[in-house]
């Protein structure tokens, strides 16, 4: 089942969810969402029977989130200090570090299964340069793992807690998120359920935005969107 509506408010939501009905929404055992406590009071009050899941990659976007304005901050002093620094063999120093952390924003938010052969090599040099960077992508890549391989609650209760001892001085908005919303998270590594197939759909759903120069009619908008995956409206 596919819907399209108009706005996120959990009246529109509650409106699409009675329409399906009790005997289905009965039915479905886990729903994986992101972290808005007005989806988790939606499903506790119209689909009883479901768990609600975290979704995975709204905490992997965190996490690389908190990643990146750490390369921002870090590339950005050191850009401070080469301004300020009169030393030539001073500035010779930050120069290099500068060059390592150029350009190294995929290097480090990439998968590292997927870094083509160019990002390994900034990766490499973005991790001379900076530890706290090292230390950062490699807690990342961690978690990513944890997610990845972990298929049972009790083990993804004791990884992400041992995660967490670590990360909480570098991820400290992704740690007040997962100590926040415990349930749901370990939730995710029963089953690994996720909404990635609806992000896809996003992805999607805004190439056909921009395609017709934005829609002035939501119905419009909403039938064509139908018809590229041959849905009836």
């Amino acid at each position: 089942m596919l819907a399209i509506l108009p706005g996120r408010t959990q009246e529109i939501i509650k409106e699409l969810l009675y329409s399906w009905g009790k005997e289905v929404l009965e039915q479905i055992e886990e729903v994986s969402t992101d972290l808005w406590i007005g989806y988790k009071n939606l499903v506790k009050e119209l689909i009883p029977n479901a768990q609600v899941v975290a979704d995975r990659f709204h905490i992997m976007t965190q996490i690389n989130k908190e990643l990146d304005k750490t390369r921002k901050r870090e590339k950005r002093n050191i850009e401070d200090s080469i301004k300020k620094t009169k030393s030539q063999l001073g500035k010779k120093e930050y120069e290099k570090v500068l060059n390592g952390l150029k350009k190294s924003k995929y290097a480090l938010l990439k998968n590292e299964s997927n870094l083509n052969e160019e990002q390994k090599i900034k990766l490499v040099e973005v991790k001379e340069v900076s530890p706290t960077l090292k230390l950062m992508h490699e807690l990342k890549e961690k978690i990513r793992i944890i997610f990845n391989e972990t298929n049972d609650w009790l083990a993804g209760l004791f990884e992400l807690g041992m995660w967490l001892s670590t990360a909480k001085d570098y991820f400290p908005v992704s740690q007040k998120t997962i100590i926040r919303w415990p349930d749901v998270v370990i939730a995710y590594f029963d089953n690994g359920t996720t909404s990635g197939v609806v992000e896809g759909i996003n992805n999607k759903l805004k190439l056909i935005k921009r395609s017709g120069y934005g829609f002035r009619n939501f119905e419009n908008f909403r039938i064509r969107c139908l018809l590229n995956w041959n849905f009836n409206y």
